[in-house]
């Protein structure tokens, strides 16, 4: 079996997202990472090189891999900025009253918080994490 690329590791999130050259990006990140924190009450943390997690989950799946991963993150990719974590439930009404999003296998997509609303991302964030909990 491969071994997981993208583990939590001690590089500076403060430092990574300073780094990130488009302002609104930058600006959307530290915004997203203080809402992160606020949920899930947890410190954030680097996993690989480009995504901050909150928490820790020990997930083993029916085909019997193991692996240690994040309740919920997110990393502001060249795309968009990926939601790590959002999957495990199903809020088809939150995401009607979302704004301008995609989602994926466990990950919503958006391009700027200012095409969405911001309340209804952070209570589709709370549900996350509480479903996570139950894993």
């Amino acid at each position: 079996m491969a071994e997981l690329k993208t583990k939590l590791n001690d590089a500076s999130v403060t430092d990574f997202l300073n780094g990130i050259k488009d302002e609104t990006k930058r600006t959307d990140s530290f915004k997203i990472l203080k809402m992160m924190q606020q949920v899930t009450k947890k410190e954030p943390k680097m996993w690989g090189a480009s995504i901050v997690g909150f928490g820790n989950v020990h997930l083993k799946y029916e085909s019997g891999r193991e692996l240690d991963w994040f309740v919920t993150g997110f990393s502001p990719r060249k795309q968009n900025l990926t939601l790590y974590g959002m999957g495990s439930w199903k809020q088809t009404d939150l995401l009607k009253k979302l704004g301008k999003h995609k989602t994926g296998v466990g990950c919503l997509y958006i391009d700027k918080l200012a095409d969405v609303d911001v309340k209804v991302l952070k209570e589709m964030l709370k549900q996350a994490v509480k479903a996570a909990k139950k894993i």
